[in-house]
């Protein structure tokens, strides 16, 4: 019993905002390092760490576009702006920021999944596409969501900030099919009109709509547990310890509407 108590503080003992810090200034470095092996992989035109295709045979403008194009490169952006902001203040909060939080932890989740489950099927990486790949794919999604289950900071998911964090992904969606169309280019095979038709891309990404509110209520679940890192904010203390009552200017301790309370409480300390 004791032992299993001592393994708990231990723990929590070192869920600082200094652990929080090198723990998410790790993920902003692997994510510079991937994007930085990405950028000169389109600059030179060598295959692309999303997808394994040579991008050397359009203009450096289209592969930029198609470089942001990709759910995985938006979803490594979020966790990178995030991520930098905790290394910041590793108890962020606010409205804006947690949409951002959510979306980031959503996207970098289900990227990591899609990869390991389908897109792995149709891409073979080597040299720096594979250094890339596993920047992306592997380190960050993974490190991401351990370190929201270690550090939090939580609570910071409710229903305005599950519904706002849907219009990212709804966008994307909604960008891709229209440029897909205009370009003849999507970003992933399983969403490919062109080569498995409009209705089997379309029953494609529901599924992955499903997933991706299947784990919104997952970790909504998860984020109840409170926070993780370090003591409350002071704020955050005065208002569970209540209001603070003091003296009328003039009163002394014991005197209560002008009576003088012949039994006052004595200190714990006397």
């Amino acid at each position: 019993m004791m032992s299993s108590m001592n393994r708990k503080i231990a723990i929590i003992g070192w869920r600082t905002p200094k652990a929080s810090r090198i723990w998410h200034a790790v993920i902003v470095v692997d994510i510079a390092v991937a994007l930085v092996i990405q950028l000169a992989l389109i600059l030179t035109g060598g295959p692309d760490p999303n997808t394994g295709d040579t991008v050397a045979s359009v203009g450096i403008g289209t592969r930029m576009i198609q470089t942001l194009s990709f759910f995985t490169i938006q979803s490594n952006l979020l966790v990178l702006i995030v991520a930098i902001t905790l290394v910041i203040d590793p108890r962020r909060d606010g409205r804006f920021w947690r949409v951002l939080r959510l979306d980031a932890l959503l996207g970098i989740v289900i990227t990591g999944l899609v990869f390991d489950l389908i897109l792995i099927h149709y891409v073979h990486p080597s040299g720096w596409q594979l250094v890339a790949t596993i920047g992306f794919h592997y380190i960050a999604p993974w490190a991401t969501l351990l370190g929201w289950l270690l550090f939090g900071p939580r609570p910071r998911i409710d229903r305005a900030t599950m519904a706002w964090a849907l219009v990212w992904p709804i966008a994307w969606i909604a960008y891709t099919f229209v440029r897909g169309a205009l370009v003849h280019w999507y970003p992933y095979p399983f969403l490919n009109v062109q080569q498995i038709g409009f209705w089997t891309a379309l029953r494609n990404t529901s599924f992955v709509v499903v997933l991706a509110l299947v784990l919104m209520a997952v970790f909504k679940l998860i984020d109840r547990t409170g926070s993780t890192v370090g003591p409350a904010a002071p704020n955050q203390a005065k208002r569970r310890r209540g209001p603070q009552v003091l003296p009328v200017e003039g009163q002394v301790e014991g005197q209560v509407d002008g009576q003088v309370d012949p039994h006052p409480q004595s200190s714990p300390m006397q």
